[in-house]
């Protein structure tokens, strides 16, 4: 999930090492991506400098801030977006979370946070990131999220599964979202949209 509570772990030092890979995945990523618009320019640009203090940006423990990784979950059509009742701000908001030490790309962290918190196998993340957004959270007592947010795709009769971090999963007719709905997620639903017809090329004539 994306606000977690305050967590003690290992001194920060020891995860730089762990986070290598990941770290000079999302400087090149982030470096070469096309932003969304002029909002997401700004988070990608602020992503950046918080990257150059190395790979402690993405370690949770890293009180000034660090890079998490998100997705919004689409049906094959598009008809439907995925969502999650967060249980503890009790918003509704898209899947994901901190990255981990065994991640290798930021889009795969979203797709690892979205199978956890879905239970739905068969995902398939679009590398290409929709949006960069940058909010405050309660981590280590007050930290910044730099989230880094990737379209991911369900395959047809997917089946979800709630996990414990969530109150419900329900899915939403893109230009029908649920209320409350975390700030930032609205957004996401036409870039994410846009990476669906990449991904599947235009409709074909009527039959």
């Amino acid at each position: 999930m994306l606000t977690h509570s305050v967590e003690q772990g290992p001194p920060l030092n020891s995860h730089v090492p762990r986070y290598a890979a990941l770290h000079g995945n999302a400087t090149a990523v982030l470096e070469g991506w096309t932003p969304t618009g002029a909002a997401a320019g700004a988070a990608r640009d602020r992503t950046l400098e918080l990257l150059a203090a190395g790979p402690v940006a993405l370690a949770r423990e890293h009180r000034a801030g660090h890079v998490t990784a998100s997705a919004l979950v689409l049906d094959p059509t598009g008809g439907r977006v995925l969502l999650c009742l967060h249980g503890k701000f009790r918003k509704w908001v898209q899947l994901g979370g901190h990255c981990e030490p065994a991640d290798r790309t930021l889009a795969g962290a979203a797709l690892r946070e979205a199978g956890e918190e879905s239970g739905i196998a068969g995902l398939v993340v679009d590398p290409v990131p929709i949006d960069v957004d940058v909010h405050e959270v309660a981590c280590q007592g007050g930290s910044l999220h730099y989230d880094v947010r990737f379209a991911v795709f369900a395959p047809a009769g997917a089946t979800e599964r709630v996990s414990d971090e969530s109150e419900a999963l329900g899915w939403f007719p893109p230009d029908r979202l649920p209320e409350p709905l975390a700030g930032g997620t609205a957004q996401l639903v036409a870039p994410a949209l846009a990476a669906l017809r990449r991904r599947t090329g235009p409709p074909g004539p009527p039959g």
